[in-house]
């Protein structure tokens, strides 16, 4: 079994979402492990004398097995190409992204996949998403990752869930990608023939 992942983002200092880490975590070492106590991530960071943005990468398996802080850039991300996969389990947080990489690697000239599997849209492989119809952002219900960030934002109503058929796209006029480290509204993307490669 390969180790799972938190990857926190900290500004100045700030540690963001710490709650939502903390209870992915716990749950996921429940699913594997039934003899283990609950654990609070925010006990394990200490962010005070950090400065900018950083990503926290805890590696855990039954405890802790390493945490690590890195200066974060983020990726220029401007075009997605859609790629098909309908096997690719990444139901929970882990260090083995064999699957992805291979996806990413069918990107050819766009700076990043989107994938679709069982003929549905579900992430980058970076980030959740969320399309724009002119009045609401959907995400889709049935992500590869139930993320972080796109908990907070279904909790804060600022996006709702749907199942979004692949064939769907045109009804859209943007798309949004966000994760731990990325915001909302930060990398927004025009669905067109040139932003979206089919």
């Amino acid at each position: 079994m390969c180790p799972f992942i938190e990857t926190i983002r900290i500004e100045d200092g700030k540690i963001y979402n710490i709650n939502y880490h903390t209870e992915r975590c716990n749950r996921t070492r429940a699913a594997f492990w039934q003899d283990v106590a609950d654990i609070d991530l925010g006990e394990f960071i200490s962010p005070q004398s950090l400065e900018g943005i950083w990503k926290c990468r805890i590696v855990y398996g039954k405890a802790i097995e390493e945490i690590t802080y890195v200066p974060y850039q983020r990726r220029k991300v401007s075009s997605l190409r859609l790629v098909t996969s309908d096997t690719i389990d990444y139901t929970y947080k882990s260090t083995n992204r064999e699957e992805l990489n291979s996806l990413y690697a069918q990107r050819e000239t766009a700076d990043d996949i989107l994938v679709v599997r069982n003929g549905y849209l579900t992430d980058t492989s970076i980030s959740n998403i969320a399309l724009y119809d002119g009045n609401t952002w959907f995400t889709p219900s049935c992500p590869l990752l139930k993320g972080i960030k796109r908990a907070e934002l279904l909790d804060k109503h600022l996006i709702q869930e749907k199942e979004i058929l692949h064939t769907q796209l045109g009804s859209y006029f943007r798309i949004m990608l966000f994760n731990a480290m990325i915001d909302w509204g930060q990398i927004v993307i025009p669905i067109d023939e040139k932003h979206l490669i089919l």
